[in-house]
Order: C-alpha cells, then structure tokens, then sequence
C-alpha cells in the first residue's frame, strides 16, 4: 500500500523513517479498509503516540522496527504502569492498548514484524459505565420546553424563530429515533421522514432501518416548513443561523440551558436521549436484539448495559416500596 503525503504529516512523533511509514500505511489501511472515521483516526494516532513517547524514554533514542520485534512483555506493562502513573482513566488505557493491539496485529499481517508478547498482557478489568438515561417525564419536557427557550424575543426580532422549530426537532429526533448527535446532524434534506422507516448512516458507514413515530415526521415537516433558506437535497437536513450545517455544540448548549430550567440532571445531555430511547423501549417490553439493531451496536454486549438500567431502577423502586426495605 503506497503512503499518502496527508498520512505520513499527520505523524508528529519520532520514531525510525521506516517504522512512521508502517505508521501511515496503517492509517490509510484504517480509513480505506475499515472505513475509520477522521475523528478515531486522530484519537487511534493519539493513542500511539503516547506509546512511542514511552518507548523513546525506555530506549534512549527513537524507536525502531527490530527495537519494537524485542519488546517484552514486561516492556509492554511498564507502558500500562505509566499510563496508570499517569493518572490516565483505565478506560483509556484500555483503548490506547486496544489501538497498540490493532497496530502491531497489522505489522504482522503486513510481514514487517512479528511480537508475540504483547498477547501475553492483560489489560485492567474495567467497570461497564450504566448508561445514564433520562425518566420518561423528563425526556417529552425536554422536548417541549427547548422550542420556548429558542423562541423568544431576540430570535423574533431577527426573524429567527424556526430554529425553536429546528431545536424541537432535533431533540425529537435522537428520542424517537434512538440516533447519535453526529448520525442526526449528517442527515442530508433527501433524508427527512416521510413514512414509518428511515435509513441511517452509523459509525463505520454501517447502515441500518429505523422506524419513525408520526410526531417526528411533524416535527421534522414543521422545522422545513418554517425554514427560511432555499436548501437543495444534498444540503444538510439541520441548519444554523446562516444556513450552514449545524453544529453539534449548538445543541449541547440549548440542552445546557435547559437544566436549571428544568431542574434536570447533570447527565441531561443530547446523547441521553438515545440512552433514554434504549431504556425505556427495554422497560416497555423490546427485545435486547431489536434494540441493538436500533441503535446501530455492533456487539450485543454494549446493548445489554440497558438491562442494567433497567434492572436498577426496578431495584430502587423494589427499596422504596418493601415495607422491609
């Protein structure tokens, strides 16, 4: 696989010529093959980055091919111990061992270099994160209350109100529809619902179906309809101020705003209602596989953190409720 000139500047650590071009030849494997997004890209060059800072203070110099063929195993955890020293989460010591496995399995394939210790490290057991979703309540007033706090006099006076419209909207969408903030935003105008299904484009391009209730229709036909630019199909579906593809950060801000509002949790976030879509499907009967197809998991395992929302919240209503509680 040739190297990309774009591949081969984005490595900015020191290590032997031939060992940055393995470096970028694996991160255009990464984008073309695996179809990784920009985003993990520069997370998965972070991660290695922080290696072979590791490696160069270990070696004394910038490492190479034959220095990374004779690491040991005791090499590989005193990376683990320095991230840990570090005051690094386990979670991302967990994911920068995950990208160093994925890199030295590619060296591998490719025939550059072969090391086996680094199989022989276990990385720190790490506790699964519960999701942290909204009540029922809390979720249709978020939706609800988010196109009054766009809809007010300065918007007016700029004739901006179809953004309380756009807002409603979005928030309306992630809940209905179970979508990422980044799935929902990419939508282009050739993608808002019309019928009970839509076709969503997820993380590594992989699409699935996705049933649409009849208020996300109207909501979505509402925003469009109220929406003063003249926007081709290809155009995003939601829209700034000026017509640009919206930001995510706009809508974290609004969701931010409302809290004290509402009094809302700290975990009131965009990405809560996708959580909030999965938990209260789960609670109302759905079926673990239907679910993980709905939300796009590749793995069945990421899906089932929601039973264990669900099985917390029967807990504490289980404490409040037993008289010997």
């Amino acid at each position: 696989m040739a190297t990309s000139k774009e591949a081969l500047d984005r490595i900015t650590f020191d290590c032997e010529p031939a060992l940055k071009e393995a470096v970028a030849n694996w991160r255009t494997w990464l984008e073309s093959e695996r179809r990784a997004s920009k985003h993990t890209l520069d997370a998965y060059l972070r991660d290695l980055s922080a290696f072979f800072i590791f490696a160069q203070n270990l070696l004394g110099y910038p490492a190479g091919v034959e220095d990374l063929r004779t690491f040991t195993a005791a090499d590989f955890r005193g990376f683990l111990a320095d991230r840990t020293e570090s005051g690094i989460a386990r979670s991302s010591i967990n994911r920068q061992m995950s990208t160093l496995r994925n890199f030295f399995k590619y060296l591998d394939r490719e025939n550059i270099l072969q090391n086996p210790a680094l199989a022989a490290v276990r990385t720190p057991k790490q506790t699964q994160a519960v999701p942290k979703a909204l009540s029922q309540q809390e979720a249709v007033v978020s939706m609800d209350a988010i196109e009054g706090l766009s809809d007010g006099d300065w918007h007016e006076s700029r004739g901006l109100s179809w953004i309380a419209k756009r807002d409603a909207a979005v928030l309306t969408l992630l809940y209905g529809c179970g979508l990422r903030i980044g799935e929902a935003l990419s939508l282009k105008q050739k993608d808002a619902p019309t019928c009970d299904v839509m076709r969503i484009v997820g993380k590594g391009k992989k699409e699935r179906l996705v049933p649409v209730l009849p208020l996300v229709i109207e909501a979505i036909k509402a925003y469009r309809e109220a929406c003063p630019f003249e926007l081709k199909q290809r155009d995003a579906l939601f829209v700034g101020a000026r017509g640009k593809p919206l930001d995510p950060g706009v809508i974290q801000r609004q969701i931010r705003k409302l809290r004290p509002l509402l009094n809302l949790p700290e975990n009131a976030t965009p990405h809560a209602l996708r959580h909030s879509f999965a938990t209260h499907l789960l609670a109302g009967g759905g079926d673990l596989r239907t679910i993980q197809e709905l939300l796009g998991h590749a793995s069945l395992s990421t899906t089932q953190r929601y039973t264990a929302v669900d099985a917390a919240k029967l807990n504490a209503e289980y404490k409040k409720a037993h008289p010997r509680a």
